[in-house]
């Protein structure tokens, strides 16, 4: 059986680290699957997935996903495969488009529990018919799930659940990174793992440092189009000297291992990898309490309300000055994380590959 998986691009985020991690483990299975990347820019991730032995085309270098031509390019590729599995919505509504020139059966993965476009006056007709197009959408949390199943009412479509996974082997075992202690050495370490855009909330956890004590140092693993205005809100906030940014990186693990808390803070999501990277890893994990983190956190780490700054430093000065709950919620946390083994969702997308190839599950 031949798949191939189109994505935006490996840029950075929750979906496209899934790419590093999946494929190697699906052509463990047997599958024969590709990767197809809509913008082909070199990047960290790419390197990596080109080590792992991934076979990479892309549709070209830079400039809009939304190029028009990039629909011919898709269109010759989808031909010489049995499935078509898309993420992000440029992939998606091309594939959906191409669908009349080919025999391939499309699947997709909606990453979130919203987007942007359900908003957007007049969309829904498109979306509609988009999702019918496919033979099957897979959403990565119940959550997800509702939410497409109430925006998609009356629609056909195929929609189940297969929660992300990650290598929890490779995050559990991982030994400590020197590097933060050397660039704030004796300080207490909050990191967060997140592109820096519009989805995500590192504004909350800057704006609570100066409710924290000075020896509370931040650490902002990624890179983004709000890298700036972060800095710029660092700087107004008096705490520059105490915000880390460390780019893009290859050695999460390492670092996760370093810090002494772990947070995601967000406006939404569908089912964070790098929530449950985070949990995995024997240190309390934060989260802002909105859909696609509440379902996965609640009853083992800790949920604090959206946006508030003030709440989120009384969360960890709490924790700070009571050690036995803070190994408690540490060793909660490792536990919830168990649940989500990228072997469990593995085996749910061969499944569905094999469901729509004709075997049997």
């Amino acid at each position: 059986m031949k798949i191939l998986q189109v994505i935006t691009s490996l840029r950075t985020g929750g979906a496209e680290k899934l790419m590093l991690d999946l494929i190697p483990r699906l052509k463990e299975h047997g599958l024969e699957v590709d990767l197809l990347l809509f913008d082909g820019t070199d990047t960290p991730f790419k390197r990596q997935a080109l080590e792992k032995g991934i076979k990479i085309y892309d549709l070209g270098i830079g400039g809009s996903v939304y190029d028009p031509r990039r629909l011919i390019k898709l269109a010759q590729f989808m031909r010489k495969y049995d499935i078509v599995h898309t993420h992000n919505t440029a992939p998606q509504i091309f594939a959906a488009f191409d669908k009349m020139f080919g025999k391939a059966k499309l699947v997709t993965t909606e990453h979130n529990t919203t987007n942007r476009r359900r908003d957007w006056k007049g969309y829904k007709v498109i979306d509609y018919w988009m999702y019918n197009r496919y033979s099957t959408v897979i959403c990565i949390s119940d959550q997800a799930e509702a939410n497409l199943r109430e925006y998609l009412s009356g629609s056909t479509a195929d929609i189940l659940t297969i929660y992300n996974g990650v290598d929890l082997v490779k995050y559990s075992s991982a030994t400590s990174s020197n590097e933060l202690e050397s660039l704030a050495p004796g300080s207490r370490k909050l990191i967060m793992v997140a592109g820096f855009r519009d989805q995500k909330d590192q504004d909350t956890i800057i704006r609570a440092l100066p409710r924290l004590p000075e020896q509370f140092h931040l650490f902002l693993v990624g890179d983004g189009v709000r890298r700036e205005e972060l800095n710029k809100l660092a700087t107004d906030k008096g705490v520059a000297r105490r915000v880390h940014f460390l780019g893009v990186r290859s050695d999460v693990p390492e670092l996760l291992h370093a810090a002494d808390y772990v947070i995601m803070s967000s406006h939404f999501e569908g089912l964070s990898l790098s929530s449950v990277e985070g949990m995995s890893v024997g240190k309390p994990f934060i989260a802002s309490d909105v859909d696609g983190l509440r379902e996965v956190v609640k009853g083992a780490g800790i949920l604090c309300p959206h946006g508030d700054e003030k709440a989120l430093a009384q969360n960890i000065l709490d924790l700070e000055n009571d050690h036995n709950s803070y190994l408690e919620v540490a060793d909660r946390c490792a536990i919830r994380a168990s649940d989500f083994d990228i072997s469990r969702m593995v085996e749910g997308y061969v499944n569905v590959y094999n469901s729509l190839n004709g075997k049997n599950q």
